[in-house]
């Protein structure tokens, strides 16, 4: 049986580095058959534009291998309850069984399979709802204290110094070398 792994972490900060998943999947793939390929990945799992992923479910379609393993669920998608089924039924409508290193009961072959992987992915949709309220929390707990958020500005005097120079009618891009600072930013500047 040919095997894909597939490995994701949402970053590198914090610790997350795809080895920590690799080494012991790898193990567990080859307890199932022959590693075809590795697809790994730093991207949040609630993005749908992950290149590694979509790759995996192009050779799905191409019937490269016939089991792909992934350490967690949620690691496999954060998408919500519906996108991760679809996509687990993509797998196994192409003929790809599914296996999860931590999870034993999620599993293809099971007879409660798309109970289980719904009630997950439900769980790891509320998850990543939960992290972004957390930084929503923290945000507004910032902006409370006095903190300005959003990109950097430009102070009056640079505004003035841009607008007196195009008065001068220098262009654009003269503007920007002088005051070290991007054309675009001249353009929005000037234009007020």
């Amino acid at each position: 049986m040919r095997v894909a792994i597939y490995a994701r972490v949402s970053t590198r900060d914090k610790g997350q580095d795809p080895e920590n998943q690799l080494h012991q999947l790898r193990a567990f793939a080859e307890q199932h058959g022959t590693i075809y390929k590795v697809f790994t990945e730093e991207v949040s799992g609630g993005k749908s534009d992950r290149s590694q992923f979509k790759q995996l479910l192009l050779e799905t379609y191409q019937k490269k291998f016939d089991l792909v393993v992934f350490w967690r669920l949620d690691r496999f998608s954060r998408e919500g309850a519906l996108p991760t089924l679809k996509y687990l039924k993509e797998l196994r409508d192409h003929g790809v069984n599914y296996k999860s290193f931590t999870e034993p009961y999620l599993d293809s072959l099971g007879p409660f399979g798309d109970v289980i992987v719904s009630m997950l992915a439900t769980i790891a949709a509320q998850d990543l709802i939960k992290i972004s309220e957390n930084t929503k929390a923290a945000l507004a707990k910032k902006k409370a204290a006095g903190a300005k958020l959003g990109a950097p500005t430009k102070a009056a005097a640079v505004v003035a110094q841009a607008r007196a120079l195009k008065g001068e009618g220098k262009s654009n891009g003269y503007i920007a070398r002088t005051l070290a600072i991007s054309p675009s930013t001249v353009a929005k500047y000037v234009s007020n």
